[in-house]
């Protein structure tokens, strides 16, 4: 009994240290474990690092290239619009010559229509003067005035050539460009008044059926139409040139329109 007493105490020291070995073993395993996870972890957020950092690296190369691509386009602009400018100038300066000029021309109708009426010969201003007065510059033909106003046309410089062809159209009402110039009077209103531009081109159609600006005016008439939002209107003009004028060559164009207006 004394022996066994004493064997116990030892064996159960045997057991306690066995468990004390195993204890630690795990322990070493979960280190090592967790060790292994840390650093698996580490890598992981290094990586993602590295790719946050080559993101800002090419955002900063795109932000650089846009700031130079930007900087490029102002200069760009900048010398266009100094150009624009410059050519502004020229075409108000070619302008303001033309419009004096056709003032002149005015002026000199108007002066030699009041001479005719009184009996006297004119001088500038309209006045009417003794027969010692200073003769004036001749009178200006009818294609020199239809000239200036389909140069003024040409420029885009719509209400000088407007007035233009309008001083024409009461000097020279019997001239053969008439129509011409009725129809550019019209298309002079294409984009601003629809119905001043039907009123001209009309006339053009009503007064003038054999002239080849007739068939085109009524194709205006038919756009000028569906530019107020009278289809009703338009077609009509479409149709009358088709009936009237089978081979003009806005013929193909207003059957298009047609077609595109049909319910």
């Amino acid at each position: 009994m004394i022996v066994a007493r004493r064997v116990l105490p030892i064996g159960l020291l045997l057991l306690a240290g066995c468990a004390t070995n195993g204890g630690l073993r795990r322990v070493e395993t979960q280190v090592a474990v967790l060790r292994v996870e840390t650093a698996r972890r580490d890598s992981a957020r290094a990586a993602e690092l590295d790719r946050i950092i080559a993101l800002q690296d090419r955002m900063l190369d795109s932000l650089l290239h846009t700031q130079q691509a930007i900087h490029a386009f102002r200069s760009a602009t900048v010398a266009d619009l100094a150009e624009i400018a410059r050519q502004l100038v020229q075409i108000q300066e070619l302008t303001g010559q033309s419009q004096q000029r056709l003032s002149e021309l005015r002026s000199d109708l108007e002066a030699r229509i009041q001479a005719s009426l009184l009996g006297g010969p004119p001088v500038a201003g309209g006045a009417v003067n003794d027969t010692s007065a200073a003769p004036l510059l001749p009178m200006p033909s009818a294609n020199q005035m239809y000239q200036a106003a389909i140069m003024q046309f040409r420029r885009g410089s719509l209400g000088t050539a407007r007035f233009g062809f309008q001083d024409f159209l009461r000097a020279w009402p019997a001239d053969v460009q008439v129509p011409d110039a009725l129809y550019h009077i019209g298309e002079t209103w294409a984009t601003e008044n629809p119905d001043s531009a039907i009123a001209y081109h009309s006339q053009v159609v009503d007064r003038f059926r054999t002239s080849p600006r007739a068939p085109t005016s009524l194709y205006k008439i038919g756009q000028a139409a569906e530019a107020r939002n009278d289809p009703r209107a338009a077609r009509a003009a479409y149709e009358r040139l088709i009936r009237e004028y089978p081979r003009a060559a806005d013929v193909p164009l207003a059957q298009d329109r047609l077609n595109a207006l049909r319910p």
